[in-house]
Formats: C-alpha cells, structure tokens, sequence
C-alpha cells in the first residue's frame, strides 16, 4: 500500500486508488492511513466524524464506512491479483480483511511494508538534522530539501477534517516548518543569501510573527548588501508582534538589529547559555 497524506489524500493498494469520494469514509482512511500499522482507536475515529457529540449509531455507522473502505481495497485487491495472474497463488493473497484490520478497541491499516511519505519525510529530515549537529551543511541542505519536496500542500488539504485531523495537520505543519528552518540556515551557512531572498520574501508575508524567519531574512538582505531593508524587515515584524501579540520582539532577535546597525563584523551563528539561538550577521 501507498499512502500520501502531505498535501492530497492518495492511498493506493497494488497501484490502485482506494481513497473515497465521500468525506465522512475520507476522513476515516485519512486518520488510519497517518497511523498506518499502529492501531486508530474506535473512540479517536467517533471524536473525529462527530467532534464529541456522536449520535447512538455512531459505532454502527463507523462499521458501515469501514465496510465501504473494505469494499474499495477488495476491488483493488482484484484487479491487482488479475494484472499479476499466475505470479501466486491465490492462498497468498491479502484480503480486505487483512488490509484494514478489525482490533480489540480499534482498526489498523496494513500498509504490507508499503511506502508512506510521512515515514518518508521524517527519515530524510532525521539525516539532514543530523547532518546539521555534524557540520554537513551541503548534506543537511539536500536531505532537507528532497524531505520538503514530498510536500505538495498542506496535509489532509482534500480532506474535511475534524478534531484529530486538525489537530495532526497542525503536528505535521510544525514539523515541516521546522526541516524548513533548518534547510534554510544550512543554505545560509553554505552562502546562498541571495539565492534565498525571493523564497523568504514569501515566507515572512506568510509566516508574519514566525521570528526566526524573518531573522534569516534579515541576515540574507544584510548579506546582499541591503541592510536598509533588513532593518525595515525588523521593523514589519516588531509592529505585527506588538499589534497582534502584544509582545516585543526576542532578545535574539534585537540583537540582530543591534548588529545590522552597527554594521558588526562576520560572525558565525551561535548559542548562548540559556540554549537561545542568535542569529548574527556573517
């Protein structure tokens, strides 16, 4: 099985689309399919289809969208075994059964040691943050870059979802902002500052209160030798921040100004005893 859940939902069984049309059943998958192999609670799956007001049928109609999901593996299952007649028997062969799997307490999807672009995602951005810790910037900024390319919009993004979806599509987000930050200072460190400005030009319109962004963005102005927008960019973020938030920007942060306004000398990033990041010009 394939399953794609880092932007559209796609899950595939020998090549063949088993994601529903209907959202209630898309939901369903889309909760086991993120935690395929590992059991979905029966309670996770009521709190996410009715958001903690579930009717009395709520189980049975559960049961009946599994049994929609069953029935697309099935026919997919089929027409798999029917492109690869003769290759097994047919006593080796999965069933629905055994695909999306009946528990004590819950159901759990069978991926078969199938390929999942979140298990993909987090493999690829482990070696790049390890290659961070050892210096490999040119290895951290390709590992993390071919681990964000398996994103091709926000997770779930066909996907109608409730408490748990919501709830995880932000987990993941946090976790691709993160593998972003980290590819970007390994650009910075290998001295792609200008190569960087069109992208973080976007990133800090989207991301308007993300401090450590617009820090880099700063830092990639200053480097090209514009550091009368880098200051302009610290000063966007600071009214946002006091605007929205109510709060002044970083300690980090100021510091960073206070270095672009002195013109400070090339220094490299570093941390201070309280394991804050500072960004500083270099």
């Amino acid at each position: 099985m394939d399953i794609e859940v880092l932007g559209t939902l796609a899950v595939r069984e020998q090549g063949v689309s088993v994601t529903p049309t209907a959202p209630k059943p898309r939901q369903v998958l889309a909760l086991l399919a993120l935690h395929a192999d590992h059991v979905v609670p029966v309670s996770a799956l009521i709190e996410e289809l009715w958001a903690g007001a579930p009717p009395r049928s709520a189980r049975t109609t559960l049961q009946t969208y599994v049994l929609q999901l069953r029935a697309l593996i099935a026919s997919a299952l089929e027409q798999g075994a029917a492109a690869a007649e003769g290759a097994e028997g047919a006593a080796g062969r999965r069933t629905a059964k055994d695909v999306l799997v009946t528990l004590p307490g819950g159901y759990l999807l069978n991926s078969g040691d199938g390929t999942s672009d979140v298990r993909e995602f987090d493999r690829l951005a482990g070696i790049g943050y390890r290659a961070m810790d050892a210096g490999d910037f040119p290895g951290a900024a390709r590992q993390l870059r071919e681990a964000l390319a398996l994103w091709s919009g926000p997770a779930f993004a066909d996907v109608h979802g409730g408490i748990q979806l919501d709830m995880e599509a932000r987990r993941l987000e946090e976790t691709r902002l993160c593998a972003l930050d980290q590819r970007i200072e390994a650009d910075l460190r290998l001295g792609r500052h200008r190569e960087l400005l069109a992208e973080l030009t976007v990133l800090a319109s989207r991301y308007r209160t993300h401090e450590n962004l617009h820090g880099q963005f700063m830092l990639a102005l200053h480097r090209s030798g514009r550091r009368g927008e880098a200051l302009d960019v610290y000063q966007r973020l600071r009214a946002t921040l006091v605007r929205e938030l109510g709060l002044e920007p970083s300690a980090a942060l100021r510091r960073l100004q206070r270095s672009i306004l002195m013109a400070a000398p090339e220094s490299p990033v570093a941390t201070d005893t309280n394991n804050e990041r500072l960004v500083r010009v270099g």
